[in-house]
C-alpha cells in the first residue's frame, strides 16, 4: 500500500508539473523542460552569426549567408517586402498567389481545408501578412563576385498565360534575367496533389563563364500557429532530413541562440517548415549536393534553406535544377510517396515503432467504416479486446483487493503506528488470499505505451481535422462545443474509482476523488477525437472490470458453498 501511495503523489505531483509548465509558455515564460527563450540579438550579431553559420557549412563561393541579406525582409515591425504583381494560380485543392518580386509563392490557400476557426473560410497556410508571414523562395546566386544573378528580390515577369488548373497539369512561367544570367522558373500543378514541381533553367547570356547556386527557402515567422493550445504541444519550427541523420527538429530559440545542431552538408534528404496538421518542404534532387542553413533573418523571422551549386556554365548554355515543393497538409501515405521520410513531419518521437502500425490499422478500418469517430470508437474497441488477458489479471487483483480492504482496516486499527508488524500482517494475508499487490498495476503500466502511442497518432493525424461525428461533434480536432463528451469521462472516471478499492489512507482517497477533476478538467479543452476515445476506453474498462468482479464474486460463493 506505501507504493501505490508513492505511485499516486508522483503521478498528482507529475501532472501539476505539467499544467504549471504549460501556464509558464501560455504566458511568455520560458518552459521547464526547453529553457529560456533566446534574447534578441542585435543586427550586426545576428549578421555576423549567419555568415559564421554559411561558412561552416561550406557555401559555394560567391553565395551570400542570406540572399537580400536582412535588406527588404519583414521585421518585428510588420514592414514587407517590395510589392510586385501578384499572379492568383486556382487548381482543384489550391488557391495560390505568387509575387512576380522573386517569383516567390506569398500565399496557399488549401481549398479542401477549412481555417483554424471554421468560419474565415479555406486554411491559408503560406502568406505574406505583417502578423503573418510565412513564404517559400527560390533565387540563383554564384562566382564571379560582385555579380547579382536573379534572387527572390529580382522583378521577374509572368510568361505563362494559364491561370486555371483545367486538365491534368499546370505550368507557371516567371522569367528575370540580371548580370548576364537569365533565369526561367517553372512551378508545375498537378490534380489533387500538393506536391509542386520547380524548375529553374539558368541560361548564361553573359560573356564569361558562371558558377551558379540555386537556393530554395522557406521563411516564416516565429509566431505559433492559431490552433495552438495551452493544454498540449506540437512542434512548430524549421526541420531537416537526410538519411545520415534522420529527422532533425530545430527550434526557433536554438536558432536565435546558435544552438541549433543539423546536417550542414548532404546529398538527399529536404528541408521543411512544420506545424500542427500541416507542412511546407523543399525536396531537393536525390543524389546531389546541397549545403543546409538555418537561420534568424530578422526580429522574430527565421529561414531555412538548401543550396545547390551546379556546374560551370559556359556562354550561350544552360543548366536546370529541379525539386520538388510540398505545401499542405501531413498526408503520410502522399508525403511518403514524394521522399524518403517526408512522412516523418508527423512526429510520434521514440513510440513510432508502436503508433505508425496503430495509424495503418486506423486508415485501414476508416477504408470500411467512412467515418473517423466511429473509426475510432471500433479501434480503441479492437485495442481493449487485444490486451484483454492483462486487463483481466489487472481487475482479478483490484477486485481481490478490495474484498480484502475490511481486514486490512482492521490491520491497520489492530498494529497503530507499528510499521513492521502491519507489514509482516499484511504479507501473511496476501499470501493466505494469493493476492499480489502490484497485480493490479504491472498489467496496467505494459499497455501504457500503447495508450500514449495512440493518444499521438489521434493528435497528429491531420485526417481528424474537420471530420464530423455524430449529432454535434462536427470537427473531431476541435474541442468539444458543448462539452458533453468531457463530462461523460469525468463521469466515467469516478465510477473507475468506485470500483477499485478504497485506499486505507484519506488523503490518498482525496487524492483520488480529484484526479477526476484535475483530467477531466484538462479534456475541456482537448480535440473531441482524443476525448473520444478516452471515453470508450473508459467505458469499456468499466464493462470489463464489471465482469471480472461479478466472475470473481461467483467464484467466491462458490468455494464458500463447498467449504
Amino acid at each position: 500500500m506505501d507504493i501505490r501511495r508513492t505511485l499516486l503523489w508522483i503521478i498528482f505531483s507529475f501532472s501539476l508539473l505539467l499544467l504549471w509548465n504549460n501556464w509558464q509558455v501560455h504566458n511568455g515564460m520560458p518552459s521547464l523542460f526547453t529553457g529560456a527563450p533566446a534574447t534578441t540579438q542585435s543586427e550586426p550579431a545576428q549578421t555576423a552569426a549567419a555568415s559564421a553559420d554559411a561558412a561552416q557549412a561550406g557555401v559555394p563561393a560567391g553565395a551570400p549567408a542570406a540572399p537580400g541579406t536582412n535588406e527588404n525582409v519583414p521585421d518585428s515591425s510588420g514592414s514587407a517586402l517590395p510589392a510586385g504583381e501578384k499572379v492568383d494560380i486556382t487548381t482543384d485543392v489550391y488557391k495560390l498567389t505568387f509575387d512576380t518580386v522573386g517569383a516567390q509563392l506569398v500565399k496557399a490557400e488549401l481549398s479542401k481545408f477549412d481555417g483554424f476557426d471554421n468560419t474565415s473560410g479555406p486554411m491559408v497556410l503560406l502568406d505574406n501578412k505583417p502578423n503573418s508571414f510565412y513564404v517559400a523562395q527560390t533565387g540563383v546566386v554564384g562566382a564571379p563576385a560582385g555579380q547579382s544573378f536573379p534572387t527572390h528580390l529580382t522583378p521577374f515577369r509572368l510568361v505563362s498565360s494559364e491561370k486555371t488548373l483545367t486538365g491534368d497539369r499546370l505550368d507557371v512561367v516567371f522569367e528575370a534575367e540580371s548580370d548576364g544570367v537569365k533565369v526561367t522558373k517553372t512551378y508545375t500543378l498537378e490534380r489533387g496533389s500538393y506536391n509542386i514541381h520547380v524548375k529553374h533553367d539558368i541560361q548564361n547570356t553573359g560573356a564569361a563563364a558562371v558558377t551558379p547556386s540555386v537556393y530554395l527557402q522557406l521563411t516564416r515567422d516565429g509566431n505559433d500557429p492559431p490552433d495552438t493550445s495551452f493544454f498540449y504541444n506540437t512542434f512548430t519550427g524549421p526541420a531537416v532530413y537526410s538519411q545520415e541523420e534522420k529527422y532533425q527538429k530545430i527550434t526557433f530559440s536554438n536558432i536565435d541562440k546558435n544552438k541549433a545542431t543539423y546536417i550542414k552538408q548532404a546529398d538527399d534528404g529536404w528541408i521543411a517548415m512544420v506545424q500542427h496538421y500541416f507542412a511546407s518542404a523543399w525536396i531537393p534532387t536525390e543524389g546531389k549536393t546541397r549545403y543546409n542553413e538555418a537561420l534568424r533573418v530578422d526580429n522574430n523571422l527565421y529561414a531555412i534553406r538548401s543550396i545547390e551549386p551546379t556546374a560551370t556554365v559556359a556562354p550561350g548554355d544552360t543548366v536546370s535544377v529541379t525539386s520538388q515543393l510540398w505545401v499542405g497538409p501531413q498526408d503520410q501515405d502522399a508525403m511518403q510517396a514524394v521522399a524518403p521520410g517526408l512522412d516523418v513531419v508527423v512526429d510520434y518521437g521514440f513510440l513510432t515503432i508502436i503508433s505508425k502500425p496503430l495509424f495503418k490499422l486506423m486508415t485501414w478500418l476508416h477504408s470500411f467504416l467512412g467515418n473517423w469517430g466511429w473509426t475510432i470508437v471500433v479501434l480503441t474497441i479492437l485495442i481493449k479486446l487485444v490486451f484483454y488477458p492483462l486487463s483481466a489479471a489487472s481487475y482479478r487483483s483490484m477486485a481481490k483487493m478490495k474484498q480484502v480492504t475490511p481486514r486490512l482496516q482492521a490491520l491497520r486499527e489492530k498494529f497503530g503506528d507499528d510499521r513492521a508488524k502491519l507489514n509482516q500482517a499484511m504479507m501473511e494475508m496476501y499470501r493466505t488470499e494469493k493476492i499480489n499487490p502490484l497485480g493490479g498495476c504491472l498489467p496496467m503500466v505494459i499497455q501504457i505505451p500503447v495508450f500514449i502511442a495512440l493518444y499521438w497518432v489521434l493528435l497528429g493525424s491531420v485526417e481528424m481535422r474537420g471530420a464530423p461525428w455524430i449529432l454535434w461533434i462536427h470537427d473531431l480536432a476541435a474541442r468539444d462545443p458543448w462539452f458533453i463528451l468531457p463530462a461523460i469521462m469525468m463521469a466515467t472516471m469516478f465510477l473507475q474509482i468506485k470500483l477499485n478499492p478504497t485506499p486505507p489512507d484519506p488523503m490518498q482517497a482525496r487524492i483520488m476523488m480529484l484526479m477526476p477533476l484535475v483530467f477531466g478538467g484538462m479534456m475541456f479543452f482537448f480535440p473531441a477525437g482524443l476525448v473520444l476515445y478516452w471515453v470508450v476506453n473508459n467505458a469499456i474498462s468499466i464493462a470489463q472490470q464489471r465482469y471480472i468482479m461479478h466472475k470473481l464474486d461467483q467464484e467466491t460463493k462458490k468455494a464458500k458453498a463447498h467449504r
